[in-house]
């Protein structure tokens, strides 16, 4: 697409938007319905396109993004009137009679830009939260899955006329086109080093945005956790979409003492939920060969435990542990995504604080253990994203938790509510009674009239 195409579809937007024709919440619901419906009657067609570009099963597809969208859109039909509200707010006495408000507006056209790991969830789900808030949207999808962008291309346009929601294909070229324009929000979702950029473009026209990146997310497990079920969850999040989940435990953090009995049931757990992965359609790939070669060379041979295997013809690596590993190791310098799990180790839970510390903030973090102390210590001390305790990644399937990173792992948040209130602006609105005029504030000043100020600002 050229740039005078994108420059006719953002200002055919930007009149849409001024027209007032999203803001009414019967407009809003309607194309709610719309995207719903759009959803369903392609069911089949994105679970054969996510199956294309990632080798996603319709079992995982449904599970992990269409099914999401769905849940998504749901939970803002019952919610919309409500999130949509002016919210009246307590105001003080030095402001009588009056009353404030706090009034939720959309902030315009937004642009959202989307990852090739969840192309589904990860451009729908944002693109749910910005229509129930009354924006219109351009959205950019990943050229790295193009039958997924084709069929999302497909859809939208039939939810949608261009004005109000358009799709952008293509790469590097499109999106410098998009970051080259004026957007009242940018919603991105990708790597920490694409997010600096898209940052960066987005102050030249001091625009806001909301970047939803990545980080190595540690996996803890402590003496008291309950191994097994850890090992059991720790396999199902890691080698979920074959690793390739911003979310996905990067690697385990665990007591020494539990150590061998964690691996142990690592090997089981894999034996049993990936029997012969390199040979499984069910499995899924790495989504290019550039990928894929960067994941061979994070894997050394000699601390790997379980797995290492791989086949280039078909992009897959087998489930992946690597034992003895240390901050040193390549496999430790950057975000992993993929099937490949170092363990490192801890002799003192205390230890783990002091560890972490120093460390860029990840967009995830999970504990294992039975110590409802620690629970509550990690939680306040460490910096991260979101998480779970005796759990991994399932946090980013519960619409009344926000979901978004820290630090170098994003900024911003969305899903439900706060997903709605991201996509808004709120206003700030004091409705002064014309029936009283207070005399205080007005000069000449007098002396009894400080009293008073004083008095009502105390």
């Amino acid at each position: 697409m050229t740039a005078e195409n994108i420059d006719d579809i953002v200002s055919r937007q930007r009149e849409y938007f001024a027209s007032g024709a999203t803001l009414p919440l019967e407009a809003r619901r309607e194309a709610l319905l719309r995207l719903r419906a759009a959803v369903e009657a392609h069911e089949k067609d994105i679970a054969a396109a996510l199956t294309a570009d990632l080798g996603k099963p319709p079992f995982e597809s449904y599970m992990c993004e269409t099914g999401l969208v769905l849940s998504e859109v749901r939970y803002m039909l019952k919610n919309l009137k409500r999130f949509a509200k002016p919210r009246k707010v307590h105001t003080p006495l030095s402001q009588f009679p009056s009353k404030s408000l706090r009034v939720p507006v959309p902030y315009g056209n937004v642009l959202i830009m989307s990852p090739w790991n969840y192309p589904v969830l990860l451009t729908l789900e944002p693109l749910v939260d910005a229509i129930a808030a009354g924006n219109t949207a351009v959205v950019k999808p990943s050229a790295y899955s193009p039958a997924t962008s084709a069929v999302l291309d497909m859809l939208i346009g039939e939810a949608f006329r261009p004005e109000h929601v358009a799709v952008i294909t293509g790469g590097r070229k499109e999106n410098s086109a998009l970051l080259d324009k004026k957007f009242d929000l940018i919603f991105f979702t990708g790597s920490t080093t694409v997010g600096r950029e898209v940052l960066r473009r987005a102050a030249e026209n001091l625009t806001p945005a909301v970047l939803e990146l990545g980080g190595k997310s540690p996996c803890i497990v402590d003496e008291t956790a309950d191994v097994k079920l850890a090992a059991k969850r720790i396999v199902f999040g890691k080698y979920l979409n074959c690793g390739q989940t911003c979310v996905a435990p990067d690697y385990i953090l665990c007591a020494s003492s539990v150590k061998e009995e964690l691996i142990s049931e690592l090997r089981r757990q894999i034996s049993l939920q990936y029997p012969d992965a390199l040979s499984d359609p069910a499995y899924g790939r790495i989504v290019n060969e550039k990928h894929f070669d960067r994941l061979l060379s994070l894997i050394d041979p000699a601390k790997v435990i379980a797995g290492g295997g791989y086949d280039r013809g078909s992009l897959r690596i087998e489930p992946t542990v690597m034992d003895g590993v240390t901050r040193a190791d390549a496999v430790m310098g950057e975000e992993i995504f993929g099937p490949v799990l170092p363990v490192l180790t801890f002799d003192r839970f205390e230890d783990v604080f002091a560890e972490l510390a120093p460390l860029p903030s990840p967009l995830a973090l999970y504990l294992f253990t039975s110590d409802k102390k620690r629970m509550r210590e990690v939680a306040l001390r460490c910096s991260y994203g979101g998480g779970c305790m005796n759990d991994v990644v399932i946090h980013l399937a519960t619409n009344e938790l926000p979901f978004g990173g820290v630090g170098f792992s994003g900024m911003g948040a969305y899903h439900g509510k706060v997903g709605f209130e991201t996509f808004s602006h709120i206003k700030s609105i004091l409705s002064k009674s014309r029936r009283i005029d207070l005399p205080m504030r007005y000069r000449p000043y007098k002396r009894g009239n400080e009293k008073l100020v004083r008095f009502f600002l105390k």
